[in-house]
């Protein structure tokens, strides 16, 4: 992320309580999702924004103030359904196959809904504290999530090698799925194969080595 902002710019004006208020900030949201990767950062604008979601500029501003705080939101809810992908894995009834196979496909669909998005995320868009303690958050859940997916079952205590395994698979993960979403192969039914392989290779191999 580019710049710092101050906290106070990035927040929501007020939060949407009734159905079709939060309809409209889901819409806002998407709209400003498909722009900013459509654009980036330097030609984002809140009319347009509102525009394309279809609501005055008025309502727009009774939620976002501007557009640092749409961002703000836009890379919130981004985190968010990462988390949510890797929460579908808590299922103890899952054989190591099926999880690691929930994890690739919901990686892969969440970042086909518009790949342009996440490195203008990353690269172009500007933070600030109050984002920089989300992402902090996001990281420990995310890390903390792959090292359970990497400890071998039997119960012991995580060890320095996990930690290590965790942070390697996921950057793994994250690199194949982000440099395929700027190639525009992620659709690809063999790029999606080879991570599974990658992945289920990997953690066998792991297991291998603790049994």
């Amino acid at each position: 992320m580019a710049t710092r902002i101050p906290a106070a710019l990035t927040k929501m004006r007020k939060a949407p309580r009734q159905a079709r208020s939060r309809a409209t900030v889901e819409a806002i949201l998407d709209a400003g999702a498909q722009l900013l990767g459509r654009h980036g950062w330097a030609k984002f604008t809140t009319n347009e924004v509102a525009e394309t979601a279809g609501a005055s500029i008025g309502t727009l501003y009774q939620y976002f103030p501007n557009k640092f705080a749409l961002i703000d939101a836009i890379t919130r809810r981004h985190f968010d359904e990462v988390l949510a992908v890797l929460r579908t894995m808590d299922d103890d009834a899952m054989s190591l196959a099926q999880r690691v196979e929930t994890l690739v496909h919901g990686m892969i669909t969440i970042h086909s809904v518009n790949p342009a998005l996440h490195s203008v995320l990353l690269e172009e868009a500007p933070s600030s504290a109050a984002l920089q303690s989300a992402h902090d958050a996001f990281e420990a859940e995310y890390l903390r999530r792959y090292l359970v997916l990497v400890t071998p079952a039997g119960g012991r205590r995580h060890q320095a090698s996990d930690q290590a395994a965790a942070q390697v698979l996921s950057a793994a993960v994250a690199g194949a799925i982000h440099d395929a979403a700027r190639r525009g192969t992620l659709a690809t039914p063999a790029l999606k194969q080879e991570i599974v392989t990658l992945v289920s290779a990997y953690l066998l191999t792991r297991q291998r080595r603790a049994g």
